[in-house]
């Protein structure tokens, strides 16, 4: 231990390590009774010298006019003893000092300020049990630092670890008040700390007392923060201060606060709380979740197993009861949902999983895990299906629809396309009145429009069902646009329409593709190229090859489409209808069954047009279908 400058007068360190310079005589002893500490005017008094006080100890050097005490028998104050040869009893003071390794000392000291007269000797011997330079190694081996402080705050003695661990000199603290080594923050509890020390009890505590007076943070040399630990014990004017630097649990503990708050933010952002039960108790441990799930104060709500069941559904609580059992006999982890009805009347479903807490032997001790929330979940689901299974149905109904139409009214439509040839064509001999050959041409006109509307129809719901497959083939597609146009030649000649095929016919465009589609595609394409075309209009078609597929120009000089419509022109069941239009019949299929063909084969499809000057549309396809499309649609 290091001593401090200090006046001649002035009190130095702990009891039991004063100079010879003090004036009183003093002895001290473990609670064994074993001598540690004399002083020279103890043993002038008692009339010993260096060499014949190591062989006494407290019983023989010591002696009470009652019968013969053991040093933990004393308590704290004055007694009248005899000393080791005189018949004389003096009165001595006692005090029990309490150190932070809980070893314990018994100081007797007795005034001397009367007797000038005393000759002081030198302490212990060398050979006995301890010297004052002996403590001093003692204590600056301890990892705790020790300070001593008058009833004016000034520091009168510390170890090294004190001034090791805030980087001050001796010299440096002698001038430093030990309150201004606190944090500014930090100050008022620790003076309010050590004013209550001095008002309080003054006798030592016992060994078995462990009270931590303040917790407070000193600051180095360096500016540095360090959170310490004191105990603090005031005798005889002095404040004596045991502490130990607890800056590293502090930020422990400031790291698991923060890692628990996370823990509680996540937690309640998930709607899952953790819980632990021991086996064989009642009470069940809940975090702060739990009890919000629950809808329950924790401040109100006690926990347990029986108060827990009072709210779980009367149809789930047998399950929850056996999951539980099962898990601690199985010694197996389990999962298992329920449902309760909160205080405040709401019902929520609760999902809970737990894992087996195993002993040292492995036995199962507790089970602990989760509680989550699903209500929200559950209800969104229990939407989800609600509306996957009217979907379902509508969509099965709308098949089953389209099949009783197709089965119902094709072959009606069959007989009259039939049967209205048969008397246009007058095959069984001529009808009389020419009207009926213009009403038997209606009629196979109607007849031949419904079945076109419903071959566009069941062919866009097969398309969206992704039932319709491609029949993949080489084909040559300057035969297939031939083709298109020599069936679309009649009605446009009707229309005194010209059709302007560009194509060189002896020349061979080779494409991989599904022949019916491509021809579908064409025919939707010309048809409304003749049908919004104005009176002695012009179609032109061209078709040119590229580097990795051929591109396919149908042109007209029609009434065009009008640029609001461009974007939506393809999709099912969409039709211009504008005062540039004329008013015609169809099902507002073709554009969208033409885009979802021209897809199927990998294509692309792009519409250009302007009222009164016509449109264009422009068709990509590929020379070759990628392998798993042949594959699967082949």
């Amino acid at each position: 231990m290091f001593s401090l400058r200090r006046k001649k007068d002035e009190i130095q360190g702990f009891p039991f390590s004063q100079s010879v310079e003090n004036d009183d005589a003093r002895i001290v002893v473990d609670n064994e009774g074993t001598i540690v500490f004399a002083s020279a005017a103890f043993m002038k008094m008692a009339q010993l010298t260096r060499d014949t006080i190591s062989e006494h100890n407290f019983s023989t050097i010591l002696k009470f006019q009652n019968e013969a005490q053991s040093p933990n028998d004393i308590e704290p104050g004055a007694h009248n003893v005899f000393l080791y040869g005189d018949q004389t009893a003096q009165e001595f003071h006692f005090d029990w000092i309490n150190m932070p390794d809980s070893r314990r000392f018994l100081v007797a000291s007795y005034n001397l300020n009367h007797n000038d007269n005393i000759e002081m000797e030198s302490p212990l011997p060398q050979n006995a049990h301890s010297t004052h330079d002996d403590i001093d190694v003692f204590l600056n081996l301890s990892r705790e630092m020790m300070v001593v402080i008058d009833e004016n705050g000034k520091i009168l003695r510390a170890n090294a670890r004190f001034g090791n661990t805030i980087g001050y000199s001796a010299q440096e603290l002698d001038d430093i008040a030990f309150i201004n080594l606190f944090d500014e923050e930090d100050k008022p509890h620790v003076q309010n700390a050590i004013q209550s020390a001095h008002q309080g009890d003054t006798r030592p505590q016992s060994p078995e007392a462990k009270r931590f007076d303040i917790e407070a943070r000193i600051i180095t040399k360096q500016k540095a923060s360090i959170w310490v630990e004191w105990r603090q014990q005031h005798l005889s004017g002095l404040t004596y201060f045991a502490g130990r630097d607890v800056t590293a649990i502090k930020t422990q503990q400031k790291a698991l606060q923060h890692r628990e708050k996370q823990l509680l933010q996540a937690e309640s952002l998930g709607r899952m709380g953790h819980w632990r039960w021991v086996l064989g108790e009642d009470s069940i441990e809940w975090s702060d979740e739990i009890y919000r799930i629950f809808g329950v104060d924790p401040e109100n709500f006690d926990a347990t197993l029986d108060n827990m069941n009072q709210m779980v559904h009367s149809d789930d609580i047998d399950r929850l009861n056996q999951a539980l059992h099962r898990a601690v006999i199985e010694e197996n982890d389990y999962d298992v949902e329920f449902s309760i009805l909160r205080p405040d009347g709401e019902e929520r479903v609760i999902r809970s999983e737990g894992r087996c807490s195993r002993d040292d032997e492995g036995e199962v001790i507790a089970l602990f895990g989760i509680m989550q929330d699903m209500t929200e979940r559950m209800l969104y689901e229990r939407e989800l299906k609600t509306a996957k299974d009217a979907a379902e149905r509508a969509y099965s109904a709308k098949t089953q629809f389209l099949a009783n139409m197709s089965h119902e009214l094709r072959t009606p439509l069959n007989a009259i396309i039939g049967f209205s040839e048969m008397m246009e064509r007058q095959l069984l001999g001529p009808l009389g009145n020419e009207k009926y050959v213009d009403y038997i041409g209606g009629i196979r006109e109607s007849g031949e429009h419904l079945l076109d509307l419903i071959s566009d129809i069941l062919d866009m719901s097969k398309i969206e069902a992704g039932k319709y497959d491609l029949m993949l083939e080489e084909l040559n597609i300057s035969k297939v646009i031939h083709v298109a146009l020599h069936m679309m030649e009649g009605r446009a000649l009707e229309s005194g329409i010209k059709i302007k095929n560009n194509l060189n016919a002896d020349e061979e465009l080779k494409i991989v593709a599904d022949r019916r589609g491509i021809l579908q595609i064409l025919l939707n394409i010309l048809s409304n190229a003749v049908k919004f075309s104005n009176d002695n209009g012009q179609i032109d078609v061209q078709c040119n090859a590229h580097e990795n597929g051929i591109i396919l120009k149908i042109s007209d000089n029609g009434i065009g489409i009008p640029a609001n419509k461009l974007a939506t022109i393809t999709n099912p069941f969409e039709q211009v209808s504008s005062s540039y239009a004329r008013d015609h019949e169809g099902s507002g299929l073709g554009l969208a069954i033409t885009k979802e063909l021209i897809e199927l084969h990998q294509g692309t499809l792009k519409i250009e047009s302007t009222i009164e000057v016509g449109t264009t549309v422009t068709i990509g396809l590929p020379y070759q279908q990628p392998i798993q499309d042949t594959e699967n649609h082949t």
